[in-house]
């Protein structure tokens, strides 16, 4: 009895010294990445001469804001959203003695604790071509008596990607909020298992195997074919749209993109392994959820091996690395190590997020932290060079905001948004809305402007040399309107969304 006693208290002291050893050691790390990245940063300008990535400045009461860094590639697009996204510097995270100034303790609280949302869903469920079953969730107000969305309204449809562990937490639920306040009709997509969904065929969906996602987004375009598609992912499902970005390209029908505290290099982050604490939690949460298929899943792999892991990695490589009838036994020689270290290495091969990245052809913009305790380190676990290479990559990097948090100061007033379809939520204004939840709506809606007036110049440019030619500008008065070239005006065509590349990217 005395033992665990003992345990106990050891447990409580590494929970609670752990997060504040964190907080007031982090600081030291941030001033040197800041320091490390100010060179690449002195090159991001716009056309006045500013840096594009150093946001520090005083707030008015005679302190400095927390620094948030935006790290790109210089181009077009890069300048309008220095202009025209101001929630991109406008970030107060909590300091001081709270508890929310804990990056863990602030993550904890987004991931595990409940949220009353005013916000329910209706669910689809979508049949694959494998006979398979993925779920989207539409959330709708709950004071709405309608519960269908009309298949000709023009409202652009936001895509969420939960984690890759099928937990649909605060942050999702305050997304789903936030987007329907202001215009967006949002749908969670529920993988395979995942929410409730059933599994109606012994096949689980691999860490980056975007084939059941293409199918969800090819029903989204036939039930709203007059919206514009945007897709936020959370956490560890950001490898799944960044595979689904990579192997379709141009091809994706997807707007933009953002990316919340994602998780980029996922082989060397399932290797490393977690806290311990907040490991086992995942493993124990996982087993839970695949428990009730444990007999259907027997017939392909070796359910004892699964149910027995205690580590994430184990785990993955239970459900996809091995078979029922080529999985070792516990009492297997050594050297069946390094066949199992090979399946994984070729698994990875295939699941890796980045794996196609120089085919991502859209807008996408990540939103980190530096204090993140689930991701890791941040010089380690971040690819700068891709975002400083890469004109499609913007990367908001801040000093604090643990995992897809973001905690700003409680006096903090909610910024609107700017532009958006629907007049804000009287609810959601009172709660106030996620800084990070701002920031991507401000995104989404830069990037749509842009496109926009690319659209217009290129056609106005277009008019003007099919329509001004000749001497005199006679051959404009003899020369019928009708042989203006028209842009298409479908929402979803790639192709003419995506003419304005060579601006874009220069």
């Amino acid at each position: 009895m005395l033992e665990w006693l003992v345990a106990l208290c050891i447990t409580i002291l590494v929970v609670l010294i752990w997060p504040g050893s964190e907080y007031f050691g982090s600081e030291s790390k941030t001033d040197a990445l800041l320091q490390g990245l100010e060179m690449s940063q002195q090159t991001v300008k716009d056309k006045t001469g500013r840096r594009l990535s150093d946001r520090d400045e005083s707030d008015g009461t005679g302190e400095k804001s927390r620094a948030v860094a935006l790290i790109c590639k210089p181009s077009a697009l890069a300048n309008y959203l220095l202009k025209h996204c101001r929630t991109f510097s406008h970030f107060t995270p909590c300091l001081g003695w709270t508890w929310r100034a804990s990056a863990f303790l602030q993550s904890v609280y987004e991931a595990c604790w409940p949220y009353d949302s005013p916000v329910q869903f209706v669910r689809d469920n979508l049949q694959l071509s494998d006979d398979g079953l993925v779920a989207l969730d539409w959330a709708v107000p709950s004071y709405q008596k309608r519960r269908r969305t009309s298949s000709h309204s023009t409202s652009p449809v936001l895509l969420i990607i939960p984690n890759s562990f099928g937990r649909i937490t605060r942050n999702v639920l305050k997304l789903c909020e936030t987007a329907l306040s202001h215009g967006y009709l949002p749908a969670v997509f529920n993988r395979r298992s995942h929410n409730s969904t059933p599994l109606t065929t012994v096949k689980l969906q691999q860490f980056g195997d975007p084939t059941d996602l293409r199918e969800a987004v090819r029903y989204i375009r036939y039930r709203q074919p007059a919206g514009r598609l945007y897709a936020v992912s959370e956490s560890t499902g950001s490898g799944l749209l960044l595979s689904y970005l990579g192997e379709c390209g141009s091809s994706s029908y997807i707007t933009a993109a953002v990316c919340l505290s994602p998780v980029f290099r996922c082989q060397s982050w399932f290797e490393s392994g977690l806290y311990w604490p907040l490991q086992w939690v995942l493993v124990l949460y996982q087993k839970i959820c695949l428990s009730r298929y444990k007999t259907v899943l027997g017939e392909t792999i070796q359910t004892d091996t699964l149910f027995s892991s205690c580590s994430l990695r184990s785990l993955e490589e239970s459900l996809f690395c091995q078979t029922a009838h080529s999985a070792f036994p516990t009492g297997a020689p050594s050297g069946s190590s390094s066949i199992s270290s090979g399946a994984w290495d070729t698994y990875w091969e295939r699941n890796e997020p980045l794996r196609d990245v120089d085919e991502v052809a859209i807008p996408v913009l990540s939103v980190c932290a530096q204090d993140d305790p689930i991701r890791g380190d941040t010089q380690s676990t971040i690819p700068l060079e891709l975002f400083e290479t890469n004109p499609h990559f913007f990367l908001l990097l801040t000093e604090r905001g643990g995992h897809c948090s973001f905690s700003t100061q409680p006096g903090e007033s909610a910024v609107g948004v700017v532009g958006c379809a629907a007049v804000p939520n009287s609810v959601t204004e009172n709660r106030g809305t996620n800084w990070s939840h701002k920031a991507l709506l401000e995104f989404f809606r830069a990037t749509t402007d842009f496109f926009a007036a690319e659209e217009r110049a290129k056609q106005l440019a277009a008019r003007r040399r099919g329509l001004g030619g000749g001497a005199g500008g006679r051959v404009f008065r003899h020369r019928s309107v009708s042989t203006c070239k028209r842009m298409p005006a479908c929402s979803h065509n790639i192709h003419a969304i995506y003419n304005w590349q060579r601006s874009y990217t220069r």
